[in-house]
């Protein structure tokens, strides 16, 4: 495997300029043309013969100029599909067509795509364009597509670090998993997994709520050593596990972040937050867009069920876990089958408005590491339909009364799934038509939304290939600016969505600090409220609230109505961690329990034990469980 660049080349005939990594992907470029256009399925039958994915494009100098290209592109793609942008990547021989509608650019069974890439040599690629302007996408999308020599060699580099010394029969050796976060706790996750050959890190988060050093992941521990990490896997992008990432960059790590495109997209956002938050506060950021930047360039995104090896003995498959957009269930099979483990991540066993539960089948699997954020027996989610009607209740008495609602959320995810519900509600009658501001970074993360569709349930994602996308509504009011807030805290009755979810910064606390005081204005929590937030401090009964404004102590009296409804959380609860467990299949030998807090951890792995007599380990952080 040391050499199959080599050997795929002894195969072809010598029309072959150079060959070259993408990450674990083949690419090969000719300088022939016939042989681009049609080589006979000779690439194809490489593809059976080796098992990768192999591309084949043109040689750089023989692609049309991008001029004559985008003329090409313009005259052979329909004007219905709506073509907004033209981008191209030379080093790769790549043009991305970024559409309103990327099936008519696509065409049938590819014929378009096909024709474009015939008469210009470059082989196209589609993306949708947003249906709400997203500049966070626009500059990722930049950043990866222009003056891109860097990420070409990048990508090689990654596909001979995996290539190299391949040898199957030295991958049964020990494998073991140790917990640097989010053991026992919620908030920081970060878990690292080794072979003997192999060092990957399970995401890198930030306990938003946490003091001191309780904030961040033990990366102190003499096995984690940054010039030694193989790769890094990004479940989804909340800050409690994407948002240290940036700072490992700043720290000198250079190798690949696996993950899917839209949690690329959210995790650059909410880091550039991040850093925004940190100066309003008045405080150092840990690390500057500088880092971030350098996080995106050394992103390798993939697909739900699309297989990628990683390194020289695992492979992952990233699938659906139903928790937020783009967010994934990692399965790595580790050493040629040796041992299969899945990381859940975050997770929702249930379908909701916004996604699709999470999948439970799987090729095989001998370990699951399951979140148990709802895990306790007291944590029985009602009815979803009923959570709904409670927040269309709580929102009409608010209103009956002459007052305000706000409504905390995290911009990613559980902020969509509240829009959706109102924009349902208003539109059947069921509410009355009062304006809904969207505040904080959620109407950004709606654009990005609104980007990757495919990664939505059935029926949002028709809604938003007909142009009816719920999430541009003109029920929805975006506030921008300081002004702009200051005419809603000012204003009449009102519901109010506004990051951050469990009011650690962000403009809920500024809302929160103007409604406090009158008890006909609620606070509502739909998200789970960490232990040291003030959040989680209102929602247990605190009257008095200390704020620091414009450099002064300020007493905040909390005197409004508090709602918690558990029941739209995006977490699985116990009922369905308990059906995930039973439906899993093939049924793992082992079950470890995380990202919860001790009791619920507790309670969750003696369930599992006693139903189904699965070994359960609950570890602590800083514990390491041998796996094999």
């Amino acid at each position: 495997m040391a050499d199959i660049l080599k050997d795929i080349q002894k195969q072809l005939p010598k029309v072959i300029g150079s060959a070259n990594f993408e990450g674990a992907n083949i690419v090969l470029y000719t300088n022939d043309m016939d042989f681009f256009k049609n080589n006979d399925g000779i690439i194809r039958e490489l593809v059976n013969k080796f098992k990768k994915r192999i591309d084949l494009r043109c040689d750089s100098k023989l692609l049309k100029s991008n001029e004559e290209t985008e003329r090409i592109i313009k005259e052979t793609v329909p004007d219905d599909a709506g073509v907004t942008e033209v981008l191209f990547d030379p080093q790769r021989s790549i043009v991305v067509i970024e559409a309103k509608r990327p099936g008519l650019v696509i065409g049938k069974s590819g014929l378009i795509l096909k024709e474009i890439r015939e008469k210009t040599f470059w082989t196209p690629q589609v993306q949708r364009s947003p249906a709400i302007k997203s500049k966070i996408t626009e500059s990722i999308r930049a950043v990866l597509y222009q003056n891109n020599t860097t990420r070409k060699r990048f990508l090689n580099s990654v596909g001979k670090k995996i290539y190299k010394e391949w040898n199957p029969e030295k991958m049964d050796g020990w494998i073991r998993v140790s917990f640097l976060g989010g053991g026992r706790q919620v908030g920081r996750s970060c878990l690292l997994l080794q072979t003997s050959q192999t060092k990957v890190l399970l995401d890198c988060g930030i306990n938003v709520a946490g003091k001191g050093k309780e904030k961040f992941p033990y990366l102190d521990v003499s096995e984690f050593k940054i010039n030694e990490l193989d790769a890094i896997i990004l479940s989804h992008a909340h800050l409690d596990h994407s948002g240290l990432i940036p700072y490992l960059f700043k720290m000198g790590y250079r190798g690949p972040v696996y993950m899917t495109a839209p949690t690329r997209d959210i995790a650059a956002l909410l880091a550039l937050d991040f850093i925004g938050v940190a100066y309003k506060q008045a405080s150092a950021p840990l690390f500057s867009s500088v880092d971030v930047k350098e996080m995106v360039k050394h992103t390798i995104c993939l697909d739900y069920n699309e297989v990628s090896d990683i390194a020289q003995d695992m492979r992952i498959t990233l699938y659906n876990s139903g928790h937020a957009l783009g967010s994934a269930m990692v399965h790595i099979n580790i050493g040629n089958g040796a041992h299969n483990l899945l990381y859940t991540g975050d997770m929702k066993y249930a379908k909701t408005k916004l996604l699709d539960r999470s999948i439970s089948n799987f090729p095989r699997l001998e370990t699951m590491i399951v979140e148990s954020t709802y895990g306790s027996r007291n944590d029985i989610l009602p009815p979803r339909r009923d959570s709904e009607e409670q927040l269309i209740e709580s929102i009409k008495d608010t209103i009956r009364k002459g007052g305000k609602i706000l409504v905390p959320e995290l911009g990613l995810g559980r902020a969509q799934e509240t829009m959706l519900i109102l924009e349902e509600a208003m539109r059947e009658g069921k509410m009355p038509k009062v304006p809904i501001y969207i505040d904080g970074m959620i109407w950004d993360i709606n654009g990005i939304h609104t980007a990757y569709p495919d990664f939505l349930n059935g029926h949002v994602r028709k809604e938003i290939f007909q142009d009816n996308n719920p999430f541009v509504s003109n029920i929805f009011v975006r506030v921008g600016s300081p002004t702009e807030r200051k005419e809603v805290i000012e204003g009449g009755p009102c519901v109010v969505l506004a990051t951050s979810g469990m009011l650690v910064g962000g403009a809920s606390v500024e809302y929160l600090r103007h409604f406090a005081s009158n008890k006909k204005n609620k606070i509502c929590f739909v998200c789970y409220q960490g232990v040291g937030s003030l959040g989680r401090q209102i929602q247990d009964g605190i009257k008095h609230v200390k704020m620091t404004v414009d450099g002064k102590d300020e007493d905040i009296s909390v005197n409004l109505e508090i709602v918690t409804i558990p029941g739209l959380t995006a977490h699985a609860g116990r009922n369905e961690l308990l059906d995930f467990a039973n439906r899993s299949n093939p049924r793992p030998n082992r079950i470890i329990i995380n990202h919860g807090e001790q009791s619920k951890c507790l309670d969750l792995a003696s369930s599992i034990y006693k139903l189904h007599h699965i070994e359960t380990n609950v570890p602590r952080n800083l514990e390491t469980i041998r796996l094999r």
